[in-house]
């Protein structure tokens, strides 16, 4: 997920005719929603409220509208190789039904962004892969891809994202709820997997996937069914407590679970390694964009590193807020931060100088008074074990 300006260059508002709109719009606003201007649409930033959404998804299900997300479809006998070329996730060895994280580089080793990578097989076993990408990203991957793709001739890219819809279904209750609602058993798949069935006879993409820190599923539907999709969703889960949420919960679910959001934690002067992502690069006997600079960076250490911070007091520390050693020293800086509505403390993420990495305290300047901060590992918290 990643954040984007809502203004034009000169700074005058955009106005509502400038934003996309997903498959869900009319839906979103006949229930209610508050709709903010978000990488370049509209979307609902909450319905009932921030917190209760959020305790909904941890303690029963929440569905999003995440259809701002770009879907870009690759055919032919070497999309894998294609792949492979410029994600630092190995992709050569995926089987279908395998869903990985990754990210794309550029040569220096910064993140473009942030993806997720699917191998899927339909019934009439025709395969192909699919990339999920950032909303405020899709056009740039797109251009970055495009003279790349030119060293094979064999591969089609699509850009499927206006052509479909995708709802995020999150919570303890999702998988339980959803074992009526396709043809195949959702409770069947491993986390990062996906199969093709569907849902009273349409086609949709199950991938046991999310960005909240609880189990659940992300479906990818035609853009006509989202609505018919969405709403029987909602009712199959009515008694269990369902409810639609905004982003606005999504941020704080995916804070609370230490996930990067692009903009934040991620950008292109920030390499995987330094923002604690190394399991999403597949360094050896491999040859990607950017592969030399994160070698580098995988055998002389990270000069930053992300950390986690639990600041004391009830102030938040938000985005930019600068972070400073003991001795008073600027180290670094926060990129995420606000109340955690399931521990009930402020929570933050933040790059700092790595050779700090192991101090026993911190402080953040919050708007020209300086909090102390304790360390904590990530994530700040982790879903119950399932019952046996």
């Amino acid at each position: 997920m990643t954040t984007s300006s809502t203004n034009d260059p000169v700074g005058t508002p955009a106005s509502p005719a400038d934003f996309l709109q997903t498959p869900l719009d009319a839906w979103h606003r006949q229930a209610g929603a508050k709709m903010v201007p978000f990488a370049g649409y509209e979307m609902p930033i909450q319905y009932e409220g921030i917190v209760a959404e959020h305790q909904a998804c941890r303690t029963k299900a929440a569905l999003f509208d995440v259809s701002h997300m770009g879907r870009l479809r690759f055919d032919g006998d070497h999309a894998a190789e294609f792949l492979d070329h410029v994600l630092t996730r190995r992709v050569t060895d995926m089987v279908p039904g395998q869903v990985r994280y990754g990210m794309v580089c550029n040569a220096e080793g910064g993140v473009l962004d942030d993806v997720l990578v699917s191998f899927l097989q339909t019934p009439s076993e025709r395969r192909f892969h699919l990339l999920v990408v950032n909303a405020s990203n899709r056009e740039k991957i797109l251009k970055w891809f495009e003279p790349h793709l030119a060293d094979f001739p064999t591969v089609t890219m699509s850009d499927r994202t206006e052509l479909t819809a995708m709802i995020a279904i999150q919570g303890p209750m999702a998988i339980e709820v959803c074992k009526k609602l396709f043809s195949v058993d959702p409770s069947r798949l491993k986390n990062y997997n996906a199969f093709i069935t569907d849902q009273f006879a349409k086609p949709v993409i199950v991938s046991r996937t999310g960005y909240t820190g609880e189990d659940g599923l992300e479906l990818i539907v035609r853009a006509e069914e989202a609505q018919r999709v969405w709403e029987n969703v909602l009712l199959a889960g009515r008694e269990a407590g369902f409810v639609p949420a905004g982003l606005g919960a999504r941020d704080t679910l995916r804070m609370e679970a230490g996930m990067p959001l692009y903009g934040h934690e991620l950008d292109e002067t920030i390499d995987p390694i330094t923002a604690g992502l190394k399991f999403g690069c597949n360094l050896k006997d491999r040859h990607f964009i950017g592969e030399d600079a994160l070698r580098a960076v995988a055998e002389q250490g990270r000069t930053r590193c992300r950390i986690g911070l639990l600041p004391t007091g009830k102030r938040p520390a938000r985005e930019g807020c600068a972070v400073l050693s003991v001795d008073g020293e600027t180290i670094g800086h926060v990129t995420s931060g606000g109340p955690s509505p399931t521990l009930g403390v402020p929570i933050a993420m933040a790059t700092i100088d790595a050779k700090h990495a192991k101090d026993a305290s911190f402080q953040i300047d919050i708007r020209g008074k300086t909090t102390d901060a304790l360390p904590t590992k990530l994530p700040f918290y982790k879903r119950p074990p399932a019952a046996s």
